[in-house]
């Protein structure tokens, strides 16, 4: 195309990721001459502003692509399945930050601070998936320390907020924490079972394998955005009573010695990165500090250095990072050496 400004799309516009897309394209200056945004029947009609422009919400049922050059899809995996062949066949290119196709070889999975070149791939089908944000933390995090001394194993605790639910979520740690605090029962209707003031060690359907479905997309996402199938991942995800900001604790074993100061030299100069690690100071990372903030930050680097291996404590905003933003940075990529 190799234009100055381009027509952009946002699908599920006024959701927890669509609405902070809308903002991120706005931070970074995005380069847009137009903007259509689309959501449902709740929210047409509301006016929302990115930068200098201002666009409408629509419905999605009224929707043409023709005249547009990027899609973003963030209404999830039922909208991306009857809209997305519409919206590539019409000519435009569409970043989907649902699960759809983040096991389809045939469609790039990015993240950009690690495997840019993989983007070159989108044209087969005109689409790339943005993916999962415990994947893009993970990534992010690896990415170096493999390069530095390569790593042979991966163990995660995953914690997912409740916004990684969308705004049900949210609406129902609210309503069982008002519950409990006012001494009155809980019902559960969004999670399986009562998520305020506890843990819950399922995120996903559970498969017959034992893990759930957003564990096993982790760890083959993981796979797929590292170039290597032979890595041995296990992730278990836990649902935390917290509305936004996700976390991770992460043992990794190396094929070479990597110290902890080491690793942390490595981290620091990583891109996408920010070390906060003094355990002298209690400098460490957390969920709610990082919530806003455009890094992975990582922390409480320690090392077993008889067996190789470290253990790590990450946290991302999962909505702005490990889903926006990241978005974003392909479409930033897509217009700056493909497009």
């Amino acid at each position: 195309m190799n234009k100055s400004a381009y027509s952009v799309a946002v699908v599920g516009a006024t959701g927890l990721v669509g609405a902070e897309i809308v903002d991120v394209l706005a931070a970074r200056q995005f380069p847009m001459d137009s903007l259509r945004l689309y959501a449902s029947l709740r929210t047409a009609g509301d006016e929302v502003r990115c930068g200098d422009l201002s666009a409408r919400v629509e419905l999605l049922d009224t929707a043409r692509f023709d005249d547009t050059d990027l899609i973003f899809f963030a209404a999830g995996e039922q909208v991306s399945a009857e809209w997305m062949n519409r919206a590539t066949a019409a000519g435009a290119v569409a970043i989907d930050t649902s699960h759809l196709f983040a096991a389809d070889s045939s469609v790039p999975l990015i993240v950009p601070e690690v495997n840019p070149e993989d983007l070159a791939g989108f044209a087969d089908r005109r689409l790339i998936v943005s993916p999962d944000w415990a994947a893009i933390a993970l990534a992010v995090t690896l990415q170096p320390l493999r390069a530095a001394a390569g790593v042979s194993t991966v163990v995660a605790t995953v914690l997912d907020p409740v916004s990684g639910a969308g705004r049900a979520g949210i609406k129902e740690l609210q309503r069982q924490t008002v519950e409990l605090m006012n001494g009155r029962s809980v019902d559960n209707e969004l999670f399986p079972r009562r998520i305020a003031f506890n843990l819950l060690p399922h995120v996903g359907a559970f498969l017959a394998n034992g893990n759930s479905r957003d564990e096993d997309q982790a760890v083959q996402a993981l796979r797929r955005i590292l170039d290597d199938a032979a890595l041995s991942v296990s992730v278990t995800r836990i649902r935390m009573p917290l509305f936004f900001g996700a976390a991770l604790t992460v043992h990794v074993e190396g094929f070479e010695k990597l110290t902890a100061d080491a690793a942390r030299e490595v981290l620091r100069t990583a891109p996408g990165i920010l070390v906060q690690d003094d355990v002298a100071a209690e400098t460490y990372p957390t969920p709610a500090e990082t919530v806003g903030t455009d890094a992975t930050c990582v922390g409480r680097i320690r090392a077993d250095e008889a067996a190789n291996a470290l253990d790590l404590w990450v946290t991302i905003d999962n909505i702005r990072k490990g889903s926006a933003v990241n978005a974003v940075q392909i479409a930033e990529l897509l217009i700056r050496d493909y497009l």
